[in-house]
């Protein structure tokens, strides 16, 4: 009896510490033979709906290749950007494939792949703007539209004397800047060329500002086997050319290359 005790005693407290501990991610994402996946959904042209209603963009079609490379299905998940950390870390899904700065804040939260995008943040104005608005002297008084918890949104309240006014997401600052409720925008600079071809939206591109980004894939800490699996997989899909073809797709060159200097 005592020996039985003592057997069942054991496997309870091994059943505790494996329950307790942090599993590691890779594990779960290939017994679960899916990788989650979270993105706006409304953010063209990395991800966003098509006119059939599929989800598609750059940041998609990464996401699947990634997926693949681990020998997992993809599972998308659409959210705005003002909560899509905070899902993460609710541990909703396994990364964020969403054009993610991979900051020192966020750093302290969350683990992050190396970086798969270069861009740079840039001013997005109305078409018939014909103030000089390009420096942070020029925004002195100016209300500049962001999306919410974004780098950009930290960025903008840096600007002295600048108004700074939050959104959900990209489509709803936009709008206000086309109507004139606000006098810039600032996003990443890949996304201007999508919105000059492919909306109706009376906006252009205006300067650069600030640092360039290095855009990366967060993901919870504590799983080094998950972050050199991704590693691993942005690695080959560079080597392989899937990478530039995906990206020559969606911008006419490679984006995880940074531009000459401007």
């Amino acid at each position: 009896m005592k020996t039985l005790l003592k057997s069942w005693l054991t496997a309870a407290l091994f059943i505790a510490s494996v329950s307790g501990a942090h599993a590691e991610l890779l594990d779960e994402v290939k017994a679960r033979g899916t990788l989650r996946i979270a993105c706006e959904g409304s953010y063209p042209p990395f991800n966003f709906k098509d006119d059939k209603g599929n989800l598609t963009g750059f940041d998609v079609e990464i996401g699947r290749a990634i997926a693949a490379k681990l020998g997992v299905k993809p599972e998308f998940t659409t959210t705005e950007w003002s909560g899509i950390l905070a899902g993460l870390q609710a541990g909703k899904y396994d990364v964020i494939v969403n054009q993610v700065a991979a900051t020192d804040k966020r750093r302290e939260v969350f683990d992050f792949s190396g970086p798969y995008v270069i861009s740079y943040p840039q001013l997005i104005v109305r078409a018939d703007e014909t103030r000089k608005l390009e420096t942070a002297a020029d925004l002195k008084g100016k209300k500049i539209g962001v999306g919410q918890g974004s780098n950009y949104a930290e960025l903008a309240k840096s600007i002295a004397g600048a108004e700074v006014r939050t959104y959900p997401g990209a489509p709803e600052y936009l709008q206000d800047l086309a109507t004139g409720r606000i006098d810039a925008a600032i996003n990443d600079s890949l996304l201007i060329p999508y919105l000059r071809e492919k909306t109706k939206l009376p906006v252009k591109a205006g300067a650069p500002i600030g640092k360039p980004d290095s855009n990366a894939i967060p993901f919870r800490k504590g799983s080094p086997k998950f972050q050199e699996a991704i590693n691993k997989a942005l690695e080959e899909l560079k080597a392989d050319g899937s990478y530039a073809k995906i990206s020559t797709r969606w911008f006419e060159r490679d984006v995880s290359k940074p531009l000459a200097a401007r």
